[in-house]
């Protein structure tokens, strides 16, 4: 079995979104859909639906972001301390 970074994709709320994808990039997504689907023995899933549970994994994922967030995180609450009275 295919191991797959995405687990299955619930339904929610729908949202409009407008988003211009390369061709190639949009054959990926359906291709990851359909293998999904194959995996998970359920219907291929919208393409759609891959784009914010793969955008929530990379940022996830990403250690540099990750790293500068935190560092962010701790240079906005110095500068609140420092700000606040004493």
């Amino acid at each position: 079995m295919t191991k797959l970074k995405l687990g299955p994709i619930f339904e929610d709320k729908p949202v409009k979104i407008t988003i211009d994808l390369p061709g190639e990039l949009h054959r990926d997504l359906v291709a990851y859909a359909e293998v999904m689907a194959r995996e998970s023995g359920q219907s291929a899933t919208d393409p759609k639906k891959l784009i914010v549970p793969m955008l929530e994994r990379f940022i996830a994922t990403d250690r540099g972001f990750a790293k500068a967030r935190r560092v962010q995180g701790q240079l906005r609450r110095t500068t609140n301390d420092q700000l606040s009275p004493s």
